[in-house]
């Protein structure tokens, strides 16, 4: 399979994070085999966020980067799913702005991509490198996956991590599907590919906490949670996924 790869970035005021990690992006492309395309996706910024990418984009067209049109806050479910369907690779992956997981960790993934359908990045796996992780957000974490376990079923360590990567064909099918708009998209994904028989494989990354983080740890989990149950409620009644 050739490896022609996608990145999708969701973004909502990322203008200092963009000007640090769009020069590290270009130079993972740099040596990259196949062919690509970079689609950052602005989700209603009222920062310098798009002239920052117009003017990196002028300078960098051998990127194929691809802007989205300006529109209203929609979340980050919502930005993901619009650069899914807006891409044109046969190998799709997103990632956060903040490039907490480095974007040469694509590789290890990339090595999964002929027997799998979704590949994900792990930070809850024995090999896996957490640096700088507060340790209540780690039980928070643990307590999210038991959840997650218990709400639907999914025997997956870490579905929260912002780095995954899709075959194009599953990434149509589970996005088409996919109804969670904001944080807790990421285990509705992850449900919907069991659903559909693809295989998922966890990878081991190194993963770096970012102090500038914009996810409310209380009001974020809380909402996460409430998630879990609207993923099962669109199962039981209103059959989404199917």
């Amino acid at each position: 399979m050739k490896m022609n790869l996608s990145i999708i970035i969701p973004i909502y005021n990322e203008e200092k994070r963009l000007e640090r990690n769009l020069p590290k992006i270009k130079k993972y492309l740099s040596g990259f085999q196949g062919k690509h395309e970079l689609l950052l996706i602005d989700d209603g910024s009222s920062d310098n966020t798009r002239k920052v990418i117009k003017e990196f984009s002028k300078k960098n067209r051998k990127l194929n980067i691809k802007l989205n049109k300006k529109r209203k806050n929609q979340g980050k479910g919502y930005s993901v799913k619009e650069g899914v369907f807006l891409s044109k690779h046969n190998l799709i992956l997103f990632t956060d702005a903040d490039l907490s997981t480095p974007i040469n960790e694509a590789d290890k993934l990339l090595k999964y991509t002929k027997n799998y359908d979704v590949i994900i990045a792990s930070r809850d796996l024995p090999e896996s490198k957490v640096i700088g992780q507060p340790f209540y957000r780690k039980i928070m974490g643990r307590i999210f996956s038991f959840s997650t376990l218990l709400i639907t079923g999914l025997r997956i360590r870490d579905t929260q991590c912002g780095f995954k990567m899709f075959s194009r064909k599953s990434a149509r099918l589970i996005f088409k599907r996919s109804t969670i708009n904001r944080f807790g998209f990421d285990p509705e994904l992850l449900y919907i590919a069991k659903k559909h028989n693809f295989k998922i494989k966890e990878v081991p990354v190194i993963w770096t906490n970012d102090t500038e983080s914009k996810v409310n740890s209380v009001k974020d989990s809380f909402q996460m949670l409430l998630d879990l149950f609207r993923i099962r409620i669109n199962d039981w009644l209103r059959k989404k996924y199917n």
